[in-house]
């Protein structure tokens, strides 16, 4: 929590929480017309929609004061399975990019969302349209309505309550394709670093304790994945013909993958990092229920939850190229492809963890198969440097808002751009502020935003940058 020595910023705290409750309605309008928008990333979608969304972001953030608002994007050389490139290029998404400059001696804040979304998945699963917003049981749902066009609104809520009296610098950084890996950010971050350049990074991105309880987030777990393909034969043959004595590919890919996991489910991939985390409670029976758990499915691994999601090692099978069970033959199949996903504890090299899994899986393979693994996307983890100045007056800000100190959490889930904010700007403070909480099912159907959590956000995030100004 916040240091013994720290002192409460001189603050107007009740005058400010008016000011964002006045804003609320407006925002809220605001909010559901970016949800309208169906501004989904991966290259299957119209990209049209990115254009709009990062348009009507631009025109927001002009109508919040900033003068200096631009729309920019990077290209890259497509590397080995990069989707959506054309002609040798990766086409980087839109994003938006507003500056104030500070006054005389202020810091300057970058406040970070993106404007891209998730697809919305099988519309019968949804129980309303996934880009209609609608209201029920206080909370707001529709894709995008928590991740993260929701942050978007946080930042808008801060500058529109401070107005002409916003104390430190500001710049706004809207990114088009945090969803899809952000495959151009790098080259985004050294084509305009001295644009974004901070002192304090705010990334909201992220998810509160429970509702009522807010968080910081302390540590991100990273990201490798890839593709595992087994071979066991140069073409397909008859099942009966040759069943018991010829191995198939689909039967040594299942023998494969299950020795990824001990008998506890722990990853039993030597050379990969564990750590440990804060113990805030969890207890068995709410990750069930914040899971959707059924009954008689155990949990899987051991030590507390608190670790085993936050600061460890996990392994899961994404996808496996097989027939379907409605178009399958009595056939031995000659080759399977398996798509994994790997979280990498925070402490861990991503190249490092890669080779360890290939190792292992290599040295695994069953019957003499044949097996080949292949890097897809890594993304290094991250922790915050929880003891300064900046993190007091946060959990201060927090805690003016919630009426509760903030709880310091980890995320399993990773953000890897936030890594490289670090290695771009070593000297700015980076903090992941939340504003999702365990039931908005973030990139599930039925995607939610409770906007109670949502109004102190948007308290938390105008008091932290009134009293970053007053340090």
């Amino acid at each position: 929590m916040t240091a013994p020595s720290f002192r409460a910023p001189v603050v107007d705290v009740e005058g400010l929480r008016a000011r964002v409750e006045a804003a609320l309605p407006a925002l809220r309008t605001d909010l559901e017309d970016l949800v309208r928008i169906p501004s989904v990333s991966a290259a299957a979608f119209d990209r049209a929609h990115l254009d709009a969304s990062a348009a009507r972001v631009a025109d927001l953030l002009r109508g919040a004061g900033f003068d200096d608002v631009e729309v920019l994007s990077v290209d890259v050389p497509a590397g080995p399975g990069s989707e959506g490139a054309v002609d040798g290029v990766v086409r980087g998404a839109p994003a938006v990019v507003a500056r104030r400059p500070a006054p005389d001696g202020a810091p300057t804040v970058l406040l970070y969302a993106h404007h891209d979304v998730q697809p919305p998945g099988d519309p019968a699963l949804w129980d309303s349209p996934a880009f209609e917003p609608v209201e029920r049981a206080g909370r707001l749902y529709g894709r995008g309505a928590a991740d993260d066009k929701a942050g978007i609104a946080v930042h808008l809520a801060a500058l529109r309550a401070l107005g002409d009296d916003l104390p430190v610098g500001v710049t706004v950084f809207v990114e088009g394709e945090e969803e899809i890996g952000s495959p151009t950010f790098e080259a985004f971050l050294a084509a305009h670093r001295d644009r974004l350049a901070a002192d304090v990074i705010v990334v909201a991105d992220s998810t509160n304790w429970r509702v009522g309880e807010p968080a910081l987030t302390s540590s991100l777990r990273g990201l490798v994945d890839g593709v595992v393909e087994v071979r066991t034969l140069d073409h397909a043959i008859h099942s009966g013909m040759y069943g018991g004595a010829v191995v198939d590919a689909m039967t040594a890919t299942l023998r494969l993958l299950a020795g990824l996991w001990d008998e506890n489910g722990d990853v039993a991939v030597p050379g990969l990092v564990s750590g440990g985390a804060d113990d805030l409670g969890y207890s068995d029976d709410a990750l069930r229920a914040d899971a959707g758990v059924l009954d008689g499915v155990a949990l899987v691994g051991t030590g507390s939850l608190e670790t085993r999601l936050w600061t460890r090692p996990a392994i899961t099978v994404t996808g496996i190229d097989a027939p379907s069970v409605a178009t399958a033959s009595n056939t031995l199949l000659p080759a399977v492809r398996a798509k994994f996903t790997m979280r990498i504890a925070p402490g861990q090299d991503p190249a490092q963890a890669f080779a360890a899994l290939e190792k292992h899986l290599l040295a695994a393979a069953p019957w003499g198969a044949h097996v080949t693994v292949t890097l897809g996307e890594a993304g290094h983890p991250w922790a915050g440097d929880l003891g300064n100045d900046v993190y007091d007056t946060a959990r201060w800000a927090l805690e003016q808002a919630w009426g509760r100190a903030p709880v310091h959490m980890g995320v399993g889930g990773s953000i890897p751009f936030i890594a490289a904010l670090g290695e771009v700007y070593p000297d700015a403070t980076v903090l992941v502020t939340g504003v999702e909480d365990p039931d908005t099912r973030a990139h599930g159907t039925n995607e939610s935003l409770h906007l109670a959590e949502f109004a102190r956000a948007c308290v938390a995030e105008t008091l932290l940058l009134a009293a970053l100004g007053a340090r």
